[in-house]
């Protein structure tokens, strides 16, 4: 997912800070990229961004796309974490 959204930035965002972000729980690793590029990405249109939801959904997750016409995009994705047969 790190991989997918930051080849976009690279190709659409003409951004100049990315920040990437990777936390988890118990329950969900989280993981977000976040930039300060031209924003206007719409994972309806995109065929990456749309991709990169289907890969996130595969693994049970969630995707979130945030990236307003007015600049910068966040893309966000929470996947849970199989807990394993001890539960």
């Amino acid at each position: 997912m790190i991989a997918e959204a930051l080849a976009n930035v690279i190709k659409y965002a003409g951004a100049s800070v990315v920040t990437v972000r990777v936390t988890s729980n118990e329950k969900s690793a989280h993981v977000e990229v976040i930039d300060d590029g031209v924003g206007g990405a719409e994972p309806a249109t995109g065929s990456g961004l749309r991709g990169l939801a289907d890969r996130v959904e595969a693994l049970e997750g969630r995707l979130e796309v945030e990236s307003p016409p007015t600049g910068g995009t966040r893309i966000a994705a929470e996947i849970p974490l199989d807990p394993g047969p001890e539960g």
